[in-house]
């Protein structure tokens, strides 16, 4: 029985049923006629081996039945394909920003989630983009993945028949904690949408600093309890005393603003030490000035 959690389910599950009825079918088949022929053509009854030179029919019969498999295959592979480059007009417009390790999605009206929250019964359209490397929004229930690619916007869309909850993997390895790279597809009844996506008084009361830090995944990397995660932990490095890798030369600094506002524009130039180089990128056309104040605000009351 195929789910109904989107429009593209029983397309999908339809073509996979199909390819594996088709192998398990071939698999069988092929398994009990070898079974057959070691049987009944063993050395004991057939001592002097008999030589055939070719069967026409045989030939063209195993000719055009895996033409006319393969052909069916791609006739339910291509149905079930081409409805998800057809995006609808009137689809609610989303931006999927992937980023080591984290999904953060856009909305029209300005508001950011880490969770992908969409209505029930009316068609989404995500704009995929990476600020990194390679990453893929793969949500199983739905039966669609596309990859997410540095440079350059791939689309996918989907409609949500059932208000629920269901998992959001990245299905490209991207680094360390790929397998960390998770999040949800919250599906709201419509009316639960609209006053969640009109509703901006949580981010008000949240710090601006913690805002901008959770939007472009800095917390999956460093930590706010103190805990080392790929990064330094946020907690308590304000005005602390650090030996950075600058080139080849190690030096102590001090975490002042001038030290965290370069760091988020040229995170490789000096890297604390114990810590790899390169897997943080820079932000300088990511953050404007006031996220970086607002930051280094928010990092001071980390004590």
């Amino acid at each position: 029985m195929f789910s109904n959690a989107s429009n593209f389910v029983q397309g999908v599950d339809l073509t996979f049923a199909i390819i594996l009825g088709a192998s398990v079918f071939f698999l069988v088949t092929i398994t009990a006629v070898m079974i057959w022929f070691v049987i009944r053509y063993n050395r004991k009854r057939n001592p002097v081996a008999t030589q055939f030179h070719g069967n026409n029919k045989l030939e063209i019969l195993w000719t055009i039945i895996p033409t006319l498999l393969v052909l069916v295959m791609f006739y339910f592979g291509w149905a079930g394909f081409k409805p998800m480059r057809d995006i609808p007009a009137d689809a609610i417009p989303i931006i999927a920003h992937a980023q080591m390790w984290q999904w953060n999605f856009e909305y029209a009206n300005g508001k950011t989630a880490d969770s992908l929250v969409v209505p029930v019964g009316k068609a989404v359209k995500i704009d995929l983009n990476s600020r990194d490397v390679v990453h893929s929004l793969y949500i199983p229930a739905f039966r669609i993945k596309e990859d997410v690619v540095p440079g350059r916007t791939n689309r996918m869309w989907f409609i949500a028949n059932e208000v629920d909850k269901y998992h959001i993997f990245c299905a490209e390895y991207c680094g360390d904690r790929h397998s960390n790279m998770l999040s949800k597809v919250v599906v709201l009844p419509e009316d639960e949408y609209t006053k969640w996506y009109n509703d901006t008084l949580s981010l008000a009361s949240m710090h601006p600093g913690l805002v901008a830090l959770k939007k472009n995944a800095c917390i999956t990397c460093h930590s706010l309890d103190g805990i080392k995660i790929v990064g330094p932990s946020f907690k308590g490095i304000w005005g602390r005393s650090e030996t950075v890798v600058t080139g080849d030369q190690e030096r102590e600094i001090i975490v002042d603003e001038a030290y965290i506002t370069h760091s988020l524009i040229d995170p490789n130039a000096d890297v604390v030490k114990g810590y790899n180089k390169g897997l943080m990128i820079s932000y300088k056309e990511i953050l404007s000035e006031q996220d970086i104040k607002d930051i280094i605000e928010y990092i001071k009351t980390l004590k």
